[in-house]
């Protein structure tokens, strides 16, 4: 509507100013007809005006004003002439979209070269048109309408000047505007982790192609040229912003919302980091990497701030700081064990990113991010630090506890090896060790090589008095022996794997000798005892009834008592049932041979023996089965106490029960 008001005033002013130049040269003709008459007079009258009128100055001839008309004419003409070029530029520019766009801004070239023509030319035939209205106003020539004429002239000439350049220039660059965002939405494409091959990656790495890039960057260097770049960097961000958000709209993101005690439980917890891995890289890797290399692409030939500047807004319209705030919800998260594996995992991508973060985030422009990454990374490696050395510590806060009834393995005991196996491996011990590094170094502490073997070899030692004192709290000693039996045996299974090589084969060894030694305790303390029961030493031995009765009563009593006791390792068990049956069975079969009781002759034999040696032995091949429990591999008790020093001596693991 403005454009529309503006062109109507131009329109007016230029018949307004032809009517002016109409008249400026029906002056001038009749002034020339005049002029050989005034020179008579002039003549004539020379004498009278000396005596009269001393001074020449003030003396009006009409060749004066006749110049003053005709050099005011030429810059007048000229206005005219390039106010008609400007108008066929502006149909030009206006009559519909472009398909050229080279030749569009050729144009507007024109077109602003026309403007600061026209301005010129303007700003000329003013100066000549206040001279003329000036010298006839001084010396009475003209009358009061050619004055008012002059004056009106002089108005929108004046205005002209003021406003024409910027209401011609505004449409042209409006049109540029919209055409900047149509180019860049048609071109503007989600990516998509699902099908992002290693080719695919390197292709949606690479900027739009060459021709696009032109016409876009044609459009940034012609609007900064006439520091119109604002609104174009607006709908750069607004566009670019958009498609980012697009390209993570097919992923499943609603870990990213969830508070921590949300989970359902460990292995949904890593699975949900595990998905944040694999986000993270997409989004810095290839959707940021993307949006960097783009802006300044497009907005290269600019200030090195505006560039970053775009990229800074779509950077944080992405997304990014909503998984930064993942991993900071984690780090901030009440300690326990299983927090400093995840911690580490978080560590492990944040440092495979560390080049492309400070590649992208570096710059000022994207302090926020910079800043949140700087805290993350601080709280990640301090916090895993602290779990690290207070593992020790909650180990022996557990010593408090009962353990298991059934002599079973402590979930601690389980829970820690496998936990120290996952710490040492490749995957967790080298991210460990920067870890420590990074601390150490943060503190101005020197780093020890052997610091992570030395903490195991605490958490180890710290198990092994664990055992010791449960074995103690058993009112039984044979389930105490079957308790270390257990225990020994899961140790000395640990041979292969990481724990097992660190602590090495003497401590492996160890171990299977003790469980051979608890083996043969468990036997001579509960099983063995039996056989005295049909011992001819018994008391009881004349009379072959009581001293079976006898021998059935205890083996019952000795079987209920152990018949919820386990041992998990299957081999293990079968051997124990073997060495029981090898104690038992053949004794009691030669018992039974002995007097004639192996085959049940009467009712009476029946009654006498409960036992045959088969049924004897299946029943003892029935003990020790594990219920099916799924133990839970995590400890859920808060880390609690001060900090231990690591110890800098390495030990081998002895036993005080041994």
């Amino acid at each position: 509507m403005a454009e529309v008001e503006s062109f109507d005033n131009l329109l007016a002013s230029r018949k307004l100013l032809e009517t002016s130049l109409e008249n400026s040269r029906a002056l001038a003709l009749a002034l020339d007809k005049t002029g050989p008459r005034l020179v008579e007079i002039d003549r004539k009258l020379a004498f009278l005006e000396a005596a009269i009128r001393p001074s020449s100055s003030k003396n009006c001839t009409f060749a004066a004003i006749r110049d003053h008309v005709s050099l005011a004419l030429g810059p007048a003409v000229a206005v005219l002439k390039i106010f008609n070029s400007i108008r066929e530029l502006e149909k030009s520019l206006f009559s519909g979209p472009f398909s050229d766009l080279s030749s569009y801004l050729s144009t507007i070239r024109q077109l602003e070269g026309a403007l600061k023509f026209l301005t010129g030319s303007c700003n000329l035939a003013i100066q000549w048109l206040e001279g003329v209205m000036e010298f006839l106003e001084d010396n009475s020539v003209a009358n009061g309408k050619y004055i008012v004429n002059l004056r009106r002239s002089l108005t929108i000439l004046q205005e002209l000047q003021a406003t024409g350049e910027h209401a011609c220039l505004s449409g042209a660059f409006d049109k540029l505007e919209i055409s900047f965002k149509q180019i860049l939405a048609d071109n503007s494409v989600p990516l998509a982790l699902a099908c992002l091959t290693a080719e695919q990656a390197c292709d949606a790495a690479t900027p739009f192609p060459v021709p696009i890039l032109q016409k876009l960057q044609a459009i940034v260097e012609r609007l900064n040229a006439s520091n119109r770049l604002e609104k174009c960097m607006s709908i750069f961000v607004e566009v670019r912003s958009l498609n980012t958000r697009k390209s993570l709209q097919a992923l499943d993101l609603a870990y990213l919302e969830k508070a921590i005690t949300d989970f359902d439980d460990v292995q949904d917890m890593e699975r949900c980091i595990e998905e944040w891995s694999k986000h993270m890289e997409f989004i810095v890797k290839h959707v940021l990497e993307h949006e960097h290399r783009l802006c300044k692409e497009v907005f290269g030939s600019t200030a090195s701030g505006v560039w970053m500047d775009c990229y800074a807004k779509i950077a944080a319209q992405s997304g990014i700081l909503s998984f930064l705030q993942f991993g900071m919800s984690i780090a901030e998260s009440k300690n326990c064990p299983i927090k400093l594996l995840n911690l580490l995992r978080i560590f492990s991508v944040l440092e495979n990113l560390r080049m492309d973060f400070n590649k992208l985030f570096g710059g000022e422009a994207c302090v926020e991010i910079k800043t949140m990454t700087s805290d993350l990374v601080t709280k990640v490696v301090n916090g895993a630090s602290e779990i690290f050395w207070e593992l020790p510590v909650q180990v022996e806060l557990e010593r408090q506890s009962y353990p298991p009834k059934d002599g079973g393995i402590p979930r601690l005991v389980s829970f820690v090896t496998g936990y120290c196996n996952q710490l040492l491996d490749d995957k967790y011990r080298p991210v460990l060790t920067q870890v420590l590094k990074i601390c150490h170094g943060w503190k101005h502490e020197k780093y020890e090589e052997g610091l992570v073997t030395n903490q195991i070899y605490s958490i180890v030692r710290e198990i092994a008095v664990n055992l010791d004192a449960w074995s103690k709290a058993y009112d039984q000693r044979p389930l105490s022996y079957i308790f270390m039996l257990n225990n020994h045996s899961h140790f000395h299974s640990l041979k292969g794997t990481e724990l097992g090589n660190l602590m090495g084969d003497s401590w492996l060894s160890a171990h299977g000798q003790y469980k051979e030694y608890y083996s043969a305790l468990y036997l001579r303390e509960s099983w063995g005892k039996l056989l005295t029961c049909l011992s001819q030493d018994n008391p009881v031995s004349s009379d072959l009834p009581k001293r079976l009765k006898a021998f059935n009563e205890a083996v019952d009593d000795m079987y209920n008592k152990q018949s919820n006791w386990v041992i998990f390792d299957e081999s293990l068990r079968q051997k124990m049932h073997q060495l029981v049956v090898q104690a038992l069975v053949p004794a009691y079969r030669s018992y039974l041979q002995k007097h004639s009781l192996l085959v049940e002759h009467s009712d009476t034999t029946s009654r006498t023996v409960k036992y045959t040696a088969k049924s004897l032995e299946n029943m003892l091949n029935t003990l020790f089965q594990p219920r099916q429990i799924k133990y839970r591999s995590t400890i859920d008790s808060h880390f609690t106490g001060k900090q231990r020093n690591t110890e800098t001596n390495q030990f081998r693991l002895t036993l005080t029960a041994v």
